[in-house]
């Protein structure tokens, strides 16, 4: 039986994102992947049932972006010339950045294709992807600093229903994260969703990493009495 390939989009956003934001949930995913899991010393039979994963970098244009940290980032798409996409993944700009060009309607029209089963969103990502309206009465994570801080300023979009006490939610194909490491643990529910039990074990023993729940969550503290 051939290998399920999954092609994946991560949203570059320019002019600069939260670096973990992206690396984490990428590289945590990529880890389940058959170019990865052949160093896992799984038997042939589990090894067989680790997908093919293509990522695909998107941009406005093909400029090198620069993160908040690391190196430039290098484009290798454009919101005009993006292949189709099983999954995309868009890390968090500063809260009250403007979309970038190109942004809304590609990711209006992404999102409406019913060939794209997921958008993850880490971060202030949501914050942004707000701007479109197609999170308009869905559930959705966002940095809980920056909802406090929006919220305090009369800026928070409440069409959105904003969750407080969570480290990431999933409505329907939209998967929302809170803070910046609670994309890693978006990206183990990503895993454990869509990769083989076996699998996502070794891939989490190998980084020696324990996926943390959805709730309870330390840092809904930060969000007591906040109005959201």
């Amino acid at each position: 039986m051939a290998p399920q390939v999954f092609n994946m989009g991560l949203i570059l956003i320019q002019p600069a994102f939260q670096w973990l934001d992206a690396a984490g949930p990428v590289d945590h995913i990529n880890n389940h992947s058959q170019e990865m899991v052949k160093y896992l010393n799984l038997p042939k039979s589990i090894t067989d049932k680790a997908p093919i994963i293509n990522w695909h970098y998107i941009s406005s244009d093909l400029t090198p972006v620069q993160p908040t940290s690391g190196p430039l980032q290098i484009p290798t798409c454009t919101f005009d010339n993006c292949p189709p996409l099983d999954f995309i993944i868009i890390p968090g700009p500063e809260p009250t950045a403007p979309a970038p060009k190109g942004f809304i309607s590609f990711i209006q029209k992404r999102v409406a294709d019913p060939n794209l089963k997921g958008l993850l969103m880490v971060c202030t990502a949501a914050l942004m992807v707000a701007q479109s309206g197609i999170l308009d009465g869905r559930q959705v994570c966002s940095a809980k600093v920056a909802l406090k801080s929006l919220s305090e300023a009369g800026l928070l979009d409440k069409k959105v229903k904003w969750v407080g006490d969570r480290r990431w939610v999933v409505d329907g194909k939209l998967w929302s994260a809170a803070g910046i490491t609670s994309g890693i643990d978006l990206a183990a529910e990503f895993a454990r969703v869509y990769f083989d039990p076996t699998i996502v074990q070794r891939a989490n023993d190998a980084a020696e990493f324990e996926p943390k729940p959805a709730y309870p969550d330390p840092f809904a503290r930060l969000l007591e009495g906040v109005e959201l």
